[in-house]
């Protein structure tokens, strides 16, 4: 799983959090604890998903563009992080002679892509307003 992943849900969290304002990349770095750049490449690619809106000036920033109660976890990985659960690299090789080493990369790509289709699942099960009450369960504590 990469970090992206995780900065575009924080992201779009603190910004259904703001539903009247704009929030600059200053303002989401420091929610998130990273850098406004990194902010910005991630917004980047949440604008061009039609996740946010942006307007520049003062006054100016990133806003949410979709209702929080429709955009679930897994649109936001499949934009952000799809394919990171399989691994860039996997052990054996197909012209091996042994049966367990020709055949453990196609059996474990296997693996890994029905773990990435359940994963998407179980995220498609939950929204960002869902965060978001959860953690104004975690500030009612």
């Amino acid at each position: 799983m990469n970090s992206e992943f995780t900065i575009a849900v924080h992201s779009l969290v603190y910004l259904a959090f703001l539903p009247e304002r704009m929030a600059p990349s200053e303002a989401i770095a420091d929610n998130v604890s990273t850098n406004p750049a990194r902010i910005r490449k991630v917004m980047s690619c949440l604008k061009r998903g039609g996740y946010v809106d942006t307007r520049e000036g003062a006054g100016g920033g990133y806003r949410l563009t979709l209702d929080p109660a429709i955009v679930n976890l897994a649109d936001i990985y499949r934009l952000m992080a799809q394919g990171s659960v399989i691994p860039s690299w996997c052990s054996g090789n197909p012209e091996m002679d042994c049966v367990v080493g020709s055949n453990m990369r196609e059996v474990m790509d296997g693996i890994f892509c029905r773990a990435e289709k359940q994963l998407e699942n179980y995220f498609g099960g939950i929204t960002i307003s869902d965060v978001l009450g959860q953690i104004k369960e975690c500030e009612e504590c």
